[in-house]
């Protein structure tokens, strides 16, 4: 997960794919109060410390005293065959998700999920507790959402 999230990222990007894991690893061995359910459980919490540490990540290196360098975050192929860019950047996708929390908090998870934490609509539907049906329709909703929301930022 780590790997395809930096794979489009500059080749001198500070943040490599085994640092990543090892953030997120931490994150999660200082959960004391979870209970984790299954593996699908796991990759959700997972996903949600990634997108956490690649949007602190972005916002470091996008100070004044750091430059004002924005990182960039590849979409999946989903994604991209929904009409969004090859690369978004981190920060624009987290301002639209925090937006879109306000509008479907369901639809955010879903993204998490299938973006941040790479599962499939079948484990996705599992650690929702929904059908693959309505995981579907989200994911949907929310890539056309996202889609108007980003491309309304764009010059």
């Amino acid at each position: 997960m780590a790997a395809r999230h930096l794979r489009h990222e500059r080749p001198q990007h500070t943040l490599q794919a085994t640092a990543l894991v090892h953030e997120a690893f931490v994150k999660l061995v200082d959960q004391r109060d979870v209970r984790w359910q299954n593996r699908a459980h796991f990759y959700g919490i997972a996903a949600q410390a990634m997108r956490r540490i690649l949007v602190d990540h972005a916002r470091g290196r996008a100070t004044e005293k750091r430059g004002g360098d924005l990182s960039r975050v590849p979409l999946d192929d989903d994604a991209a065959k929904s009409g969004l860019d090859d690369r978004t950047d981190i920060l624009d996708l987290d301002d639209a998700l925090t937006r879109l929390a306000a509008v479907d908090a369901d639809q955010v998870r879903v993204v998490e999920l299938r973006y941040f934490g790479g599962l499939t609509v079948e484990e996705t539907a599992e650690v929702l507790g929904c059908s693959t049906g309505s995981v579907k329709r989200e994911w949907t909703t929310a890539k056309a959402w996202l889609y108007r929301e980003l491309t309304r930022l764009r010059p």
